[in-house]
């Protein structure tokens, strides 16, 4: 049992507000969320307590200092671990720390690493910025995971992937690719923001681990910046050795935000999922538009793998003028009243932005597409957002 503080005994002003109101005790229920606990110091009864948790704290997840996390979020962690069907899992300040963390801890100079095509701009950054300059090796690979036995070497120690991809949403096969890294000794990371742990379960499929970007639908209120990284427990003690070295740790209240998000996650995507359909099939049957990228559609190239793999779609909807100017894409997106224009997604709201994708791909040549918009559909009426659509081709494009 923990050490109850004396009875009050001081009366100068100073110690009664450093004392008080710290060892409140409620008698009664329990609140249904548990409570956002701030803390940077922990105390502990004794040095004998306090030397035991630092000993068992290189394996075991334990309460001993801020920077090594607190019991708000280690309760996400629990959930977003549960939601991947993984071991366990660690929470970082944003999507690109977590993704970055797992290169820091998994990667060393003189490695090989293959990354599929389709990743997360900031991906590429980080690639030619720390991990080419710090000597690791670098390939792309198709997005669809085609060419990668191609590429593979002895020295190969990861394959990278988003399943699917960034802004046009590629599929590829996961089991295929982890069955692939492990007959050459490597690891299979999957960037499971997309799927948020719901719609896709990488670890299910044979990754070891998953990345996700809390800040979108785990979050699903645009408030709070956060990353997750879920392991398998052969590989995850590298994970947590690497990021308490670093001291990555994240806001209790942050924590709090993103777990309140969680408890409505399914629902929400569900609503995604139903009205960025309604769209789909309004978008997919107009002159102006030459093809939607979704992989609920049948005739997607991924739709097959989707169906097998993945259990929905979500809010993310991308398409290809059938003849606009970068100029008339930009007029398009601007003319929108509904559409938030904006860089991310997983929110409530509905976004529209312009999407570079010839900018973003090595391994294919998107040079000859037309402007592609990539619309998140949040959880407004869709009748409403396709009204807001068809109002801007009509402003763009005429009748």
């Amino acid at each position: 049992m923990s050490r109850q503080a004396p009875p009050p005994r001081h009366s100068r002003l100073a110690t009664r507000l450093a004392k008080g109101g710290v060892d409140a005790v409620v008698v009664g229920g329990r609140a249904v969320n548990p409570p956002v606990v701030r803390a940077s110091t922990v105390l502990f009864d004794t040095m004998g307590d306090l030397n035991e948790a630092r000993r068992r704290r290189a394996t075991e997840r334990m309460f001993t200092y801020g920077a090594r996390g607190n019991p708000t979020g280690f309760a996400l962690e629990d959930v977003v671990a549960g939601l991947e069907g993984g071991y366990r899992t660690r929470l970082f300040p944003t999507g690109l720390a977590a993704i970055s963390m797992v290169f820091l801890a998994y990667v060393r100079p003189g490695d090989h690493v293959l990354i599929a095509d389709c990743v997360y701009q900031p991906v590429r950054h980080f690639v030619e910025t720390f991990l080419k300059p710090w000597g690791v090796h670098v390939t792309f690979f198709r997005a669809d995971g085609s060419d990668a036995d191609a590429h593979i070497t002895a020295r190969t120690k990861m394959i990278y992937i988003e399943a699917p991809g960034s802004l046009v949403y590629e599929m590829c096969d996961i089991p295929a690719l982890a069955d692939l890294a492990h007959r050459h000794g490597a690891l299979l990371v999957a960037d499971n923001t997309w799927g948020s742990g719901v719609q896709c379960r990488p670890l299910m499929l044979g990754a070891d681990i998953s990345v996700m970007a809390a800040t979108k639908y785990l979050s699903g209120h645009s408030d709070v910046m956060m990353g997750t990284v879920t392991t398998t427990q052969d590989v995850w003690q590298t994970l947590s050795t690497m990021a308490d070295a670093q001291g990555a740790a994240v806001s209790p209240d942050d924590a709090y935000l993103v777990l309140r998000g969680t408890r409505t996650l399914s629902a929400r995507l569900q609503m995604h999922e139903c009205h960025a359909m309604e769209v789909v099939h309004w978008l997919n049957g107009l002159p102006d538009v030459a093809r939607v990228f979704c992989l609920a559609l049948p005739t997607d190239p991924g739709h097959e793998l989707w169906r097998r793999d993945c259990l929905g779609t979500n809010g993310l909807v991308s398409f290809e003028f059938a003849n606009a100017t970068p100029a008339q894409a930009d007029r398009f997106v601007d003319s929108l009243t509904l559409f938030g224009i904006g860089a991310s997604w997983g929110g409530f709201e509905s976004l529209a932005t312009v999407s570079n994708v010839a900018g973003t791909r090595t391994c294919e040549d998107w040079s000859s597409a037309g402007p592609i918009v990539r619309l998140h559909i949040g959880l407004e009426d869709p009748q409403d957002l396709i009204d807001d659509l068809a109002a801007a081709f009509e402003t763009v494009f005429g009748g």
